[in-house]
């Protein structure tokens, strides 16, 4: 297939004001739709990928990189299209439990 026929699946993401063409591209993807198995690993991602108060700033609690890493903010994302707040998903991670049950889906 030549590159004049090809055919784009997904737009590309456009960077934001404040972050690279490098930086969108490092992110993980998102499901095109969430099931329940992306949940748990979302959970899990948003848990055990909680920040850490260092001496140097905060860090992510399981591999050090500035919080949020690259999990922290892909399970984020995905336990939000859930239809998660920030404040629900604050008390997962505050909680600690990455097998935790979460609160009901919020009615349309």
């Amino acid at each position: 297939m030549s590159i004049s026929t090809a055919h784009r699946v997904r737009p590309v993401a456009q960077a934001g004001p404040t972050e690279s063409l490098d930086d969108t591209l490092r992110e993980i993807p998102l499901p095109p739709y969430v099931t329940g198995e992306d949940v748990q690993f979302a959970l899990r991602a948003v848990v055990v990928h909680a920040p850490q108060r260092w001496s140097g700033g905060t860090i992510c609690r399981n591999d050090a990189n500035p919080h949020p890493c690259r999990l922290h903010r892909w399970g984020a994302r995905v336990l939000a299209l859930r239809g998660l707040r920030d404040a629900d998903i604050d008390a997962l991670i505050e909680r600690g439990d990455p097998a935790a049950s979460l609160p009901p889906r919020p009615s349309a």
